[in-house]
């Protein structure tokens, strides 16, 4: 009898728990923006290198540090900017880099308009790991059209970020630095694209951000992640987020 109540409650429980990412994807994807270049001369205009989302007062995007083109060819019109899909369709807007965190890969950006939905931000001092989470983004850029798409992620480890490389000649001043201070990072077992890195990666209960995808574990060249992608992809706790947004006077 105990057997039978214990499957019952599982059989219930389970469309409740499916039910919950399918009515909190609205929101999310509401949120998340892809993040490029807008260059007049260029065919096609829209330039699409990953993705963002929107946080605090709705006017600012976080992405990676690496996602944002370091030199753009502004005499010739070309600006930074997030696309985003509205009720009537395509959207642009453009866009500025505010502050960043390069140790950290982060950087936020103000843009220009009308205040979008924020996402919350979360603790992620409090992600253990098995904890299960869903990531939004443009996996591919603008390839796929610019819908936005959802990776279901297990937290695998919270490990330190600096690993060994394989030779001196592979060694990096970043590298060296997160030797010397290495700072955790969350190992997701989900296939991510590069146009994944900035993804929010979030709780499916509360929608809470808990991490930022920012790189994969790529097996040989880098065109392996995309033919060959390896399942392994890691992600920046969202409290570097939270202190990043602090350090410009703005409320997580």
């Amino acid at each position: 009898m105990l057997t039978r109540y214990i499957l019952f409650a599982v059989l219930c429980l389970a469309p409740a728990a499916r039910a919950g990412i399918v009515e909190l994807l609205p929101r999310i994807k509401a949120s998340v923006v892809g993040v490029g270049t807008q260059h007049p001369l260029r065919s096609p205009r829209i330039g699409l290198s990953g993705t963002g989302f929107v946080v605090a007062d709705g006017l600012h995007v976080i992405t990676n540090a690496h996602v944002p083109p370091a030199l753009l060819e502004t005499e010739k019109g070309e600006v930074l900017a997030v696309i985003l899909r509205g009720r009537d369709g395509i959207e642009i807007r453009r866009a500025e880099k505010m502050a960043s965190d390069t140790e950290h890969d982060l950087v936020l950006l103000k843009i220009v308009g009308a205040p979008m939905p924020a996402l919350k931000l979360g603790d992620s001092s409090r992600a253990r790991e098995g904890q299960q989470f869903y990531f939004t983004g443009y996996p591919i850029g603008a390839v796929l059209g610019l819908y936005p798409a959802t990776s279901h992620a297990g937290l695998s480890a919270i490990a330190p970020i600096y690993s060994r490389v394989a030779s001196a000649h592979s060694l990096t001043p970043r590298l060296i630095r997160q030797a010397d201070d290495p700072f955790l990072i969350f190992q997701l077992d989900a296939t991510a694209y590069p146009g994944n890195s900035g993804s929010p990666v979030y709780d499916p209960d509360s929608g809470e951000v808990m991490a930022v995808v920012n790189s994969v574990y790529v097996k040989g060249s880098k065109e392996s992640a995309l033919k060959d992608p390896s399942g392994i992809t890691y992600a920046i706790p969202v409290n570097y987020v939270r202190a990043l947004l602090e350090s410009v006077g703005l409320n997580p």
